[in-house]
């Protein structure tokens, strides 16, 4: 696929990166010269020096055939308007735009063809904040990724010893807890020789004290997924209730604004070190948002404010070296879970395993946003984890048994990758695709009244408009899950 990536920001950085490693066409236009020739030097990608609101630099940058524009320079306007230009004048199929102001959603008016001509906002800032507030309301959880709009989630979780599932197989742990539907796809072990490594999961495959566990399930299944893996049997779950927050960005301030909605749940410091933005965070937040001046990493400050009773500390500055300190601190002081915002890829593969319980990338979680747009087929949610390396993809069966190799067949008869995991099947959704049926054609199935979730087994056979989730432990297999998935005009 050929994509323009329009501002060489963190973001704009992070999206390039990721996207080259799938072999895809890009160029980079930036004002900065020198930033432009360091990546070149560093990732195979085109730069090309201007602004996207230059038509002319949109021109010598390929948009007359190129498939996909991100643009995620530092302001709204030039966003807004670097789509706006691509559609009008080299009708570029796909425009994506990062937006910060409130007010700019998708399939609104203003980013209609005749607006702004945006198929998809993207705000960093609203992506982690609801990412947040999902290890929130599940802190036993490493990572918690939605899909079929939440009704299945895909989560990571620590084996701690003592946990009724810690220490069984697989095949002895569907025994002990059948009437939770679950599907174990991915265990990743430490080793003391070097990093985590990947271990398939069969039904011998034993849980050990320290895995990280990969598992998909119904929403309403999650807690007790976790509590299996992570809580010694008996043992009450500890909700998170006292939270820090280091640093007034713009993603602090949106947590903190978000999480005090739900009054009387939550007690919620934050801390800023710049006073001026102390006061703009005091006069924006709610009333029971206690707002700090002073330095996160303080050691005074922290033990004043009782961090060792805290049950969550966010470190979400904009400074990387910040955010781990502060965090490194906070758990040598007591907080019982830790988490750090951190944009070098390579700082936070250092951190994955320490003290920080939860090292978490700015542009690994929006990345899934962008690459529902890259995949081909008809993707629906696309998640990358263990650092890009791994990849978990929501697809939508399409088609018939004329035109689709998947359609009435069973699991057991997919010719998928042997790595590849079908996690679960979302049964009974609102097909909005579905075209009206023609004259004398019986009317479709409707959507069930909920949903249904299908741990697959071998024969499991597949229907048309089910959500199929798969975990892919390499992102080179998407390829051909996806060439496996798409439908053909005639198919023998």
């Amino acid at each position: 696929m050929k994509i323009i990536i329009v501002g060489a920001g963190r973001v704009g950085l992070g999206v390039a990166e990721s996207l080259v490693s799938e072999k895809n066409d890009i160029t980079v236009i930036d004002n900065d010269a020198d930033r432009l020739r360091e990546l070149q030097q560093r990732l195979d990608l085109r730069g090309v020096v201007g602004s996207g609101t230059d038509p002319a630099v949109l021109a010598e940058a390929g948009a007359k055939d190129t498939d996909l524009l991100i643009s995620c320079a530092s302001q709204d306007e030039v966003n807004l308007v670097c789509c706006k230009l691509a559609w009008m004048l080299y009708q570029i199929p796909t425009r994506i735009a990062r937006v910060r102001a409130q007010g700019f959603e998708d399939g609104s008016e203003l980013l209609s063809k005749e607006g702004f001509a945006v198929d998809h906002i993207l705000c960093p800032e609203d992506s982690l904040t609801r990412y947040i507030g999902l290890l929130v309301e599940y802190p036993e959880a490493l990572q918690v990724r939605e899909f079929a709009g939440g009704r299945a989630c895909l989560v990571s979780a620590r084996a701690r010893q003592g946990a009724p599932a810690v220490g069984m197989q697989i095949r002895l742990l569907r025994q002990q807890l059948p009437e939770v539907a679950m599907r174990i796809v991915a265990i990743y072990r430490r080793f003391t020789d070097g990093p985590d490594r990947f271990v398939a999961c069969d039904g011998d495959t034993r849980i050990e004290p320290g895995d990280e566990v990969f598992v998909l399930a119904g929403r309403q299944r999650i807690a007790q997924v976790l509590a299996s893996l992570h809580r010694r049997e008996g043992q009450a779950a500890r909700a998170v209730r006292r939270i820090m927050v280091a640093g007034g960005s713009s993603v602090g301030e949106r947590l903190a604004q978000e999480l005090a909605r739900q009054a009387g749940r939550f007690h919620i410091k934050l801390i800023e070190g710049d006073a001026a933005r102390c006061e703009q965070l005091a006069a924006r937040v709610p009333a029971g948002v206690l707002v700090l001046h002073g330095e996160a990493s303080d050691e005074e400050l922290l033990s004043e404010e009782g961090v060792e009773e805290v049950d969550l500390f966010l470190s979400l500055s904009e400074d990387d070296e910040d955010n781990i300190m502060s965090s490194l601190l906070a758990k040598r002081m007591g907080a019982r879970r830790v988490l750090a915002l951190i944009d070098r890829h390579t700082y936070a593969d250092l951190m994955h395993g320490t003290q920080i319980d939860i090292a978490l990338s700015p542009a690994q979680t929006i990345l899934g946003e962008l690459l529902t747009y890259v995949r081909r087929g008809d993707v629906q949610a696309v998640h990358s984890l263990r650092r890009g390396v791994a990849e978990a993809l929501e697809v939508v069966v399409r088609g018939d048994r004329k035109n689709s190799r998947v359609v009435g067949r069973a699991v057991q008869d997919l010719p998928l990758p042997p790595e590849v995991h079908i996690g679960l099947i979302v049964r009974g959704l609102p097909d909005a695709d579905a075209p009206p049926p023609a004259e004398g054609e019986a009317p479709p199935k409707p959507a069930l009244d909920e949903p249904e979730i299908i741990i697959p087994h071998s024969h499991t056979v597949l229907e048309s408009n089910d959500h199929v989730v798969f975990f892919l432990p390499r992102k080179r297999l998407v390829k051909e899950v996806e060439a496996l998935f798409r439908v053909r005009a005639t198919f023998f």
